[in-house]
């Protein structure tokens, strides 16, 4: 375990620095320093700084104080702040874990912000934290040079934060690329798995781990949910990287459980508390207190949601946990309540931000992918897929979504995913498939991103996939760690002029494995 100074101090440098003065009792514009105390009396920010749900003129900042203290942000279109506005936020309180977010709105659209966050103690107005800096580009309204990256799957299988190891690499390796925008495609954290300060690997070298009372156990109370992502955010490349780059955030499985689904009663001796719809309101409330997500008005608890980025690119983010049935042998003829998936209303939805979308581009942020068999106990399936054949149980929401985008002639899409743990690329063939009725497209598979890693999938051929590239060998050794390098995330360069796509899949290090130019359809 880390001491609290070094821990302070490492989360302060890898957001961005430090001010050198305290921050800050002001009107826009004016200066005037707080009382300087001792670290330990003024609050702190040891989780650093997110942004997220970015728009044209709007942007979530996020941040956590270590005690009740209100929440300040200043921004500026000049990394020397001249004329920052200053925005005074709520109080960050025990009852959101003392997290706290501000939705900035009027930004000037195509132009990157830099901004700054810091605490007042609500015990003591005087103090206030030091400043944390952040950055970020808001959406254009005009054609430009786009870049996004995309993968998930963090702190899984019992491989956690080695600081020999350097930490979470993989995330210093995407923030190198400075992307416009991150799809967190899921499975933030493994609320399940836990951490264990040493392990000893193939070569008798020990991995260790970082430890944290929170991960010594499955978490079951809101707390302990919380502390899961308390864990990443210890991660000096992770606070790094969530200073400079925006994030769109889903969730999977491993936020509450391993392959959970509503209405399941656990068997599990691990847990004391058996109701999943209980541990996964529970598991929904951290998750929503530590991703930078913008509430939505009509439903605060709703995950799936949709970013237009300018002309050439919309973002769907879709939820494929909350509205499922139960994990069956997914052979049924019809749809019904027990084959959902996405959920009538979600799948409605989908269908209208698609058919409305003038963008280019339009990439569909899956949490599972469709073409690969993910089993379950008992000869039951997690995915959409459930073996070769024809469009059966959950295979028929994505048959009907498919057939639709045919119908409708709508072009140019993409799927992005993570879940099971390796890199691919897949091409949709209908030529090739049981279920004919849609349109090529391709699907993008990137992971893990500070896990274990596993794989290959067995391919199901009701939609025709093609396995273009796979990132791993087969028969490979299943969990290998970090450590061997076998950790994938996926990059979308979009080029101003032309609207082409550039699709690629890099490693730990950041080295391009594969990669693909897709020019658009017309």
């Amino acid at each position: 375990m880390m001491k609290r100074r070094e821990f302070l101090s490492n989360a302060a440098i890898a957001a961005g620095g430090l001010a050198t003065t305290s921050m800050l009792n002001c009107s826009k514009g004016s200066y005037s320093a707080a009382v300087i105390t001792s670290d330990s009396a003024r609050p702190g920010i040891p989780f650093g700084v997110q942004s997220g749900d970015v728009t044209s003129n709007r942007a979530i900042i996020w941040s956590r104080s270590d005690r009740p203290a209100r929440m300040i942000v200043e921004y500026s279109t000049t990394e020397s702040f001249n004329n920052p506005r200053r925005i005074t936020g709520p109080a960050a309180l025990e009852s959101s874990d003392f997290t706290a977010r501000i939705d900035l709105t009027d930004l000037p659209a195509g132009q990157k912000i830099f901004y700054r966050v810091s605490f007042q103690d609500l015990k003591d107005i005087r103090a206030y934290s030091e400043p944390v800096r952040g950055s970020f580009n808001t959406i254009p309204k005009d054609r430009r040079d786009l870049t996004l990256v995309f993968g998930g799957d963090v702190c899984g299988q019992g491989w956690g934060i080695n600081k020999e190891f350097g930490g979470m690499k993989i995330f210093e390796s995407m923030r190198r690329l400075q992307p416009d925008l991150f799809i967190h495609s899921g499975d933030s954290i493994y609320a399940d798995g836990l951490i264990q300060a040493e392990v000893k690997l193939d070569d008798g070298s020990i991995w260790k781990n970082l430890t944290t009372p929170e991960k010594s156990k499955v978490a079951e109370t809101i707390d302990e949910f919380r502390g899961n992502y308390r864990y990443n955010l210890m991660d000096e490349n992770l606070r790094r990287f969530n200073s400079e780059v925006p994030m769109l955030a889903q969730w999977d499985d491993h936020e509450v459980r391993n392959n959970w689904y509503p209405g399941q009663i656990l068997d599990d001796p691990r847990y004391n508390i058996k109701s999943i719809d209980l541990l996964a309101a529970h598991a929904r409330r951290g998750f929503l207190d530590y991703m930078p997500i913008r509430f939505n008005p009509d439903d605060p608890e709703r995950i799936y949601r949709s970013i237009n980025y300018g002309p050439l690119v919309d973002v769907i983010m879709l939820d494929e946990r909350s509205y499922r049935g139960p994990n069956t042998p997914n052979r049924q003829p019809v749809i019904s309540d027990e084959t959902a998936f996405l959920g009538s209303p979600q799948l409605e939805w989908i269908k209208q931000r698609l058919l409305t979308s003038k963008a280019v581009w339009k990439v569909i942020a899956s949490d599972m992918p469709i073409g690969l068999v993910v089993p379950d106990a008992g000869g039951k399936f997690e995915a959409f897929a459930n073996g070769n054949g024809p469009a059966l149980g959950r295979e028929l929401e994505v048959a009907e979504l498919l057939r639709f985008i045919k119908r409708n002639r709508i072009k140019n899409i993409i799927w992005v995913t993570a879940d099971v743990h390796y890199a691919a690329a897949h091409y949709y063939d209908p030529a090739r498939a049981q279920f004919q009725d849609f349109s090529p497209f391709w699907e993008f598979v990137a992971g893990p991103l500070n896990a274990g890693t596993f794989g290959p999938a067995e391919l199901d051929n009701t939609f025709g996939p093609q396995v273009k590239f796979t990132g791993i060998p087969k028969g490979m050794k299943q969990n290998r760690s970090p450590k061997d390098g076998f950790q994938f995330f996926g990059a979308i360069k979009i080029d101003g002029k032309t609207a082409t796509m550039s699709v690629s899949l890099h490693d730990i290090e950041g080295r391009k494995v594969y990669s693909l130019d897709l020019p658009p359809q017309k």
